[in-house]
């Protein structure tokens, strides 16, 4: 496929620089090759790669570019019993932005394409399935297992898991984590993500995750990794052969999720094919609610931009507990 069809043509719209204009000693081709970066710098790189697999799955279905509005109609009605329709709409705000950037009109941006995906999911619509909070018992039952093989592939999944857990970390920003970000404190670990989700101006977040006295202790679970692997820079969680070698790299964000999920098997948990890496923070969410952390701080801790994201984690933990029908469940009979 020409890259062309995945990125902004620098032809409709790029600026026609020159040396002249900008009062810079720059040849006018590398003004416009800045002037590309910072426009690809302006999407992060996860939404280009989703942006660009829609688009590739638009001409997979025999879709043609730029579309018409009739185009775009046939491809949601292609799909509508078989895709969700928050997938049809992540589709077809891709082919919005491609058209929008290429300067054409959007087709997939018409009150009568937007009526027909709401009336699919009005049809076909079914609730989205969410990752299982994992609880802070079973997070000390996955803890204590590991513990047991006392080898360095364990000790990495123990800091690992923790720090997902308790510092309430994105799988991105787990992997993203460099040992220059860690600054250890009398009271436990201060972390600085340079980047993450919700920062996507650099500014950095700052998380504190104190020390633990029980089974869990991320703070001191790291240090034991650190050690083990000799690291004392570059990427903090990194990938290990068969052979328990230490690579280079740091690890792919969605290894994490299989290591969430050998290391539940291992420890015997029910549910492992419900669980995936944002187990980690439902779970810190909403054992932290339980134990009796206030909404501001489970907001603070687990990053999160939007307090209705909260409320449901906090609404999930109180289930049973805040319930009018047990309060007459629990009712003396008469």
């Amino acid at each position: 496929m020409p890259d062309k069809l995945l990125r902004p043509d620098s032809d409709s719209t790029a600026l026609a620089l020159d040396r002249t204009s900008m009062g810079s000693t720059l040849p006018a081709a590398d003004l416009e090759s800045a002037h590309r970066d910072f426009l690809a710098a302006a999407t992060s790189e996860n939404t280009r790669r989703t942006y660009r697999s829609a688009i590739r799955h638009f001409l997979g279905w025999g879709g043609v570019l730029p579309a018409d509005e009739k185009g775009i109609i046939r491809y949601l009605l292609a799909h509508a019993g078989t895709h969700n329709a928050r997938t049809l709409a992540l589709r077809l705000t891709a082919l919005s932005q491609w058209h929008v950037y290429q300067g054409f009109p959007d087709p997939a941006g018409t009150a009568t394409v937007r009526k027909t995906l709401k009336g699919i999911g009005r049809t076909y619509g079914r609730p989205k399935k969410q990752a299982k909070a994992l609880p802070i018992e079973d997070l000390e039952k996955i803890v204590c297992k590991l513990a047991s093989l006392k080898t360095i592939k364990a000790k990495r999944d123990i800091a690992l898991l923790q720090m997902g857990f308790f510092g309430g970390y994105r799988r991105s920003e787990l992997a993203a984590l460099q040992f220059a970000d860690i600054a250890w404190e009398p009271d436990g670990l201060v972390i600085t993500l340079q980047r993450s989700k919700t920062d996507q101006q650099g500014q950095g977040i700052i998380k504190a995750i104190p020390y633990g006295t029980g089974t869990c202790c991320p703070a001191t679970a790291l240090r034991t990794w650190l050690d083990a692997a000799s690291i004392d820079g570059g990427a903090v969680f990194r990938s290990i052969n068969k052979w328990e070698m230490v690579g280079e790299r740091a690890l792919h964000p969605a290894s994490i999720n299989t290591i969430l999920a050998d290391c539940a098997a291992l420890a015997g948990l029910n549910y492992v094919p419900d669980l995936s890496s944002h187990s980690l923070r439902r779970g810190m969410a909403t054992s932290a609610y339980r134990a009796g952390a206030d909404f501001r701080d489970i907001k603070r801790q687990g990053g999160w931009r939007h307090d209705g994201t909260v409320q449901g984690y906090i609404e999930e933990a109180g289930r049973f507990e805040e319930n009018a029908a047990r309060h007459l469940l629990r009712k003396p009979p008469a």
